[in-house]
């Protein structure tokens, strides 16, 4: 059997147990040893699994999801961009089960009375996982609107915008069940503060993606706008030069023609009749277009 990372922590009260990326041996070990139900520790490890809670006899388990992807990464699922946190805890034992490690849970050396004080700490960090990605998706916003409303050289990325939306709006799906999931837990009188604390700053990066999802809507529209207006602007210079040339030209194939009773080809001053019949046409089509506003 591989040696699989355990941290086992002994706080005064309880004890911390954590598992990193168990097999499937181990994770029979863990549930016999531990009297827990097989299912929720293969759901442990799930890659896809989203959050949930459930209520047990002697334990309560627990699913979250953090952010755990880079800004480089062009992902479309929630397991590409995020991982989860099994934790299965009572008043006196705390363990928690993940497929990758997590910086936030190898780095601290605080002690804790209650395992609700450590796994409010816990559940902070996988929630503070959100934050930078949420820096950037709004700086990369910033950086699209710079460069479609200031026309500036540099053109802007249909894939980048893509995945910037798409990445925005799971995220944003996958907090609001990270929320609901919350709803549902349960603490102790000295920790309520506590856990709403952590639920009003869920509720702050819900409306932050909300916000941000929004300007990527926007952001797209007025890209599909923007390239409207030029294509608009493109058939309308068009449009100008046809409406110039299309009189001058019916007047050129009038006299190009070769038939040999034209009177007009041997008038004297018949080329420069029809060069001024030409210049007044071009004249009246273009004092028409500034009186219609066209340009």
């Amino acid at each position: 059997m591989d040696t699989k990372p355990i941290i086992l922590r002994t706080f005064e009260n309880f004890e911390w147990t954590d598992f990193c990326n168990p097999n499937k041996d181990e994770l029979e070990e863990i549930a016999e040893k531990y009297q827990l139900d097989f299912h929720q520790i293969k759901d442990s490890l799930e890659p896809g699994h989203l959050p949930k809670f459930e209520k047990e006899s002697n334990y309560q388990f627990l699913i979250l999801r953090a952010f755990t992807s880079s800004m480089g990464q062009r992902g479309t699922t929630i397991t590409e961009f995020s991982s989860k946190i099994a934790f299965f805890y009572n008043e006196k034992k705390l363990i928690t089960i993940h497929r990758i490690p997590f910086d936030f849970i190898d780095s601290f050396n605080l002690q804790f009375d209650q395992v609700e004080d450590l796994l409010l700490f816990l559940i902070h960090k996988m929630l503070h996982t959100y934050q930078p990605p949420l820096n950037e998706f709004d700086k990369r916003i910033e950086e699209f609107e710079n460069t479609i409303f200031l026309k500036n050289d540099a053109k802007i990325s249909m894939e980048d915008l893509y995945y910037l939306k798409m990445q925005t709006r799971i995220t944003k799906k996958l907090l609001i069940i990270f929320q609901n999931v919350m709803d549902q837990l349960e603490v102790g009188r000295k920790n309520k503060s506590a856990l709403q604390d952590l639920k009003d700053r869920l509720l702050q990066l819900i409306l932050k993606y909300d916000e941000v999802l929004e300007n990527a809507n926007n952001l797209l529209n007025s890209y599909h706008s923007v390239n409207s207006k030029k294509t608009n602007d493109t058939i309308k210079l068009l449009t100008v030069f046809s409406a110039f040339f299309l009189p001058l030209t019916f007047i050129v194939g009038i006299y190009g023609m070769n038939f040999e009773n034209m009177p007009e080809l041997t008038w004297k001053y018949g080329y420069f009749i029809a060069l001024f019949m030409m210049v007044f046409i071009s004249v009246f089509i273009f004092i028409w277009f500034r009186k219609r506003k066209i340009i």
